[in-house]
């Protein structure tokens, strides 16, 4: 009972503000009062977090919460939550969402996948994460990490030092998500060996890549050529996740990102996905997803040109 109901009953007070059904707790035993409907839906929810604490991994109160969201969904929530992608360093990471789950099966299935939503969906995280299993299972011999070097309101020449020095800041997040899912001693060895290479998007030119998980990061500030250069690298036995949030683009005014004109170019292309996140799938402080929610509703009510 303490594993579902939390220490100090902090998950009962989740599912009391979640539930329309009346909680009674006696003892073992709780009981649901209400409409059938809502008795049931409280039933299905407790019901999927007995199943995930019989898996063993435990609750947490963001795991409790993601649960209430998903509850009445076509794919169980205990099934999202206990797919386990990649175990490294003592932690496992997993799905924490419906649309995350689709992602990572989409990355399953197809040869080209794209991630597309806001910031901290974990668009690029659950992409790495992919990457570095299907190295592991040497499903690939390399994996591939590229972005372009643009970003809000900065530009290269500002940055002090080397050009390697000016593109690592961009580069960072890549490193970053590295380092939490390979033991960080091997991360320079594997760099070394080109097992692992992370290069701005630009270097990609002139290339196939085969045998390799390629990932391209921040897709939305990339023009609609680099886009199409970058989708032609595709070699024999490579895969492709292509990540961004079309409403962050930093590309100078008049250029078209090549990420908001990709579906509709490559609508009816069979092996290729298009995976969409939204603010419920933030797996950041809760309060990250709050606010891209409050940006949405408000980029509604502008008229369309100050919009685009």
């Amino acid at each position: 009972m303490v594993s579902v109901l939390g220490p100090r009953d902090e998950f009962l007070r989740i599912l009391e503000a979640g539930l329309d059904a009346d909680i009674h707790v006696r003892g073992n035993e709780i009981t649901f009062s209400g409409s059938p409907h809502d008795v049931a839906r409280a039933a299905d929810v407790l019901t999927e977090l007995i199943t995930i604490v019989r898996t063993g991994q435990g609750l947490a109160a963001d795991t409790v919460e993601r649960v209430l969201g998903m509850a009445g969904e076509e794919v169980s929530p205990a099934e999202v939550l206990t797919q386990d992608i990649l175990s490294s360093r003592g932690k496992t990471i997993r799905p924490k969402t419906l649309n995350q789950k689709r992602y990572v099966d989409a990355i399953d299935a197809h040869t080209v996948v794209f991630g597309i939503g806001p910031a901290g969906t974990g668009k690029t995280y659950l992409a790495m994460a992919k990457a570095v299993q299907a190295l592991q299972a040497k499903e690939v011999n390399r994996i591939i990490l590229t972005r372009p070097a643009i970003e809000a309101g900065e530009r290269l020449g500002f940055l002090p030092g080397t050009l390697n020095d000016k593109i690592d800041p961009y580069l960072r997040p890549l490193y970053d998500a590295l380092h939490d899912m390979i033991d960080p001693e091997s991360v320079p060895r594997l760099l070394t060996a080109g097992t692992i290479e992370v290069a701005p998007l630009a270097y990609m030119r002139g290339r196939t890549l085969n045998d390799a998980f390629i990932i391209l990061d921040e897709a939305q500030n990339t023009s609609m050529e680099q886009m199409k250069m970058f989708l032609t690298r595709l070699g024999f036995g490579a895969k492709m996740v292509v990540t961004g949030d079309v409403t962050q683009i930093d590309l100078p005014g008049g250029t078209k990102s090549g990420l908001t004109m990709v579906e509709e170019i490559l609508d009816g292309v069979n092996d290729i996905a298009f995976c969409r996140l939204t603010s419920h799938d933030v797996v950041r402080h809760r309060l990250v997803g709050r606010i891209v929610a409050a940006y949405d509703r408000f980029e509604a009510t502008l008229p369309q040109p100050r919009r685009n």
